[in-house]
Formats: C-alpha cells, structure tokens, sequence
C-alpha cells in the first residue's frame, strides 16, 4: 500500500517516524512519500520537500512568506498527484494541512489526521472540516477525546507517542545503544567534574523553538539568565535546520553552548529549564524537569490569537491538568524581572520543584501505555483493508 504523509514540524516530523515504523509492521508491502524531516527520511520515508521549507509561524510571518506558502501548496497536490497514494495521513500543521485535506476530499483520496489542531483553543469550526475531509481522526492528549465528545465529535485516542518515544530513549541511553536513538551528532554527556567547578548548581536547558522567527522573539531573554546565575551552565537545545552563525549572533560573547538534535539527552540531566510554549512543554514535564513557560509573538499576531483564543493556558502541562502547574509567561509578562523571579523558584525552592514533579507524574499516569504508535498504526490499517 501506498502511504502519503505531510508533516510541517520537528515534532510532527518525529511522531511520523514512529508511525512509519508500526505501520510497516502491519503491511509488509508499504511504501512512504511526503513532506517530512530526517526522522522520516530515517524511517524510510521518501521526502518530497523538507520541513526546512515549511516552518513558517505566526499571522505577519505567512503573510510575507504567502508565496512560498502557495507554492508549497500547490507543489504538495502536483506531487500526490503523480504519487497515486491509497491513503494521506495529515500530522499536525493545520494551516497547511486542512488546506490540503480539502483537496484530497474532492480528489476522493483517502485520509486519516494524525493529532489535531488546537480546535479546543480557537477555530472550533476546524472541526467540521476535519470531520467532513478526513476519515478518521486521531488525538494524543486526555482532554481531547472529551472536548471532541462534547461536540458530538468521534475521535480515537490511543494515548501519546511522547511516552514510547522517551522510553525508548531511556532503553537505548541506558544499553548505550545509539543505533536505538539517532543524535547526530557527536554525544554530549554530563561531565561531573566541569560542572561541579565551573556550574555547582548544574545545568540549566534554554529551549527557545525550532523556527527562526520564535528563537529571535525567546532567546535574547533566556540568555540573560547567564549573565547573572554564572553558578549554573546554560546549555541552548539547538536544531540542525538551522545554522551555527544564527545561534552565535544571538548568544554573542556569552560563555553558552548550543547542543543540537540532543533535546532528550540535555532534559534527562538538566537541574533546571525555560521552555518556548509547545510541545517541548510536554517534554520537559515527562523528564521531570522544573520549567517555566515563554511565549512571545510580534505584536500584531498575539493580538489575533488573543481574540480567537478560548482557553486558560497556553502550555500542554496546565492544559491537561486544567490548573497552572507551570507559571507561564506570555508576552507583557515576558519580562526579565518575572523571568529571574520565576527561574529562582524553579532552580533554588525545593518546596516548588517537588510539587511540580508530582504534578508532573499525575500527567505521566494520564498519558498512557508505551504502544500508542502501535495501536495507531493496527487501527489505521484494518480501516484499510475494509
């Protein structure tokens, strides 16, 4: 069978992969084509156009991009065209992706939508387009399945793939068995002896994003935390899409390292992190790390998003504990005042720290099994077969 997936972003880039790879073990004949990153490239995906090209964000951002944006568009029908796929599986990446399920629709291709857009936060109305251009579509968080059930709205939900995907880091860090979990790169590891001399407090992980516009709008202010908490070392969770030299203007004269493609590998021992709102959110609570959530957008797409938006946070941890678990951040917020303040009590209040790290298990214990993918794949492929 014929498999077509779109994936816009390192995340969705990342849970493709793992779909590929169960999918494969449901149908021994499969072949993959799409628009992806490495991780599906890795799990044998033929990509059509990568993710590099794609992550455009914010409201100003795709406006100026708007002929790129359409070419990219138009050059993902022409390629599904000649393809021929049996079924497209759409991950994430909404505004490119519902534009395209429209069109599958009226090609009568078949198409499942793997995670959902954020409906539950703004264009509710989305869910009538999934609802009427996809077959089926799956989710990943608890509250999901119960927002859709309110409207009427059958999804599947067979738990979050961030769980099998930590866990099988975890398996291949402890066997040591990097085959398992590719870094590409060279392995950073915690080095006791340089930080009990140059950071006794240990290391702080600055996860600014993965897009250019985000990272510019986030990392000026992390960085200033180096410049006054010397007792800790600031590593920056860096992605190899992007260039070293965009990272060094940022970080200028600054004792701070950039550590790319090792997200897992930094939050698994770091003391401490300041998160750019996203599913890194997520991430950083399923280490048991204590955070604090950023969000920063020009001014013009934060005020858009405000009026549409209809939810209390911003962050998937006190989204799925519906509490605010994690301070958050978010625009006028963003001060370096509030973001000093609030590092301090993630970094020196054990109190704090330990009460975050309980609130991290409750969601731990929500998110489910290590088979998500699995029982994805199973069910995508019997909906096939009949």
């Amino acid at each position: 069978m014929k498999y077509y997936i779109i994936a816009g972003e390192l995340s969705g880039d990342l849970h493709a992969s793992y779909l590929i790879k169960e999918l494969k073990k449901q149908d021994k004949d499969a072949v993959f084509r799409g628009f992806g990153g490495d991780k599906m490239k890795q799990a044998g995906c033929q990509i059509a156009k990568h993710i590099n090209e794609l992550a455009f964000m914010g409201f100003v951002q795709v406006l100026t991009h708007i002929r790129a944006v359409l070419g990219n568009i138009k050059a993902c029908k022409k390629d599904i065209l000649a393809y021929q796929p049996d079924v497209v599986i759409f991950i994430d990446y909404p505004g490119f992706n519902l534009r395209i399920a429209q069109w599958t629709n009226q090609q009568r291709i078949k198409a499942f939508y793997y995670i959902s857009p954020t409906v539950w936060a703004w264009k509710k109305s989305r869910m009538k387009q999934i609802n009427r251009t996809t077959e089926r579509l799956y989710v990943i968080l608890p509250f999901e399945k119960a927002f859709y059930a309110r409207h009427r709205f059958g999804v599947e939900y067979f738990g979050s793939p961030l769980i099998e995907e930590i866990a099988d880091f975890r398996n291949a860090k402890a066997s040591n068995d990097k085959s398992q979990w590719d870094y590409n790169t060279e392995e950073w590891s915690f080095d006791t002896a340089k930080a009990s001399a140059a950071a006794p407090k240990g290391y702080v992980v600055l996860l600014p994003g993965s897009r250019k516009q985000e990272i510019k709008d986030m990392l000026p202010m992390m960085l200033r935390l180096a410049d006054n908490y010397q007792q800790f070392h600031f590593i920056i969770a860096g992605v190899s899409n992007l260039e070293p030299s965009f990272y060094d203007k940022i970080i200028g004269e600054r004792n701070v390292e950039v550590v790319y493609n090792q997200t897992y590998n930094l939050l698994s021992q770091a003391q401490a992190a300041i998160v750019t709102s996203g599913t890194a959110t997520l991430e950083t609570a399923l280490f048991r790390v204590p955070q604090v959530v950023c969000y920063k957008a020009d001014a013009i797409s934060y005020r858009i998003a405000r009026s549409l938006a209809n939810v209390k946070y911003i962050s998937l941890v006190n989204l799925i504990l519906d509490k605010p678990a994690v301070t958050e951040l978010i625009q006028n917020d963003f001060s370096y005042e509030r973001l000093a303040d609030e590092f301090e009590l993630i970094a020196y209040d054990n109190d704090n720290r330990e009460r975050m790290k309980a609130d991290y298990d409750t969601i731990i214990s929500l998110l489910g099994q290590t088979d998500a993918s699995s029982k994805i794949a199973e069910h995508m492929s019997a909906l096939l077969k009949h």
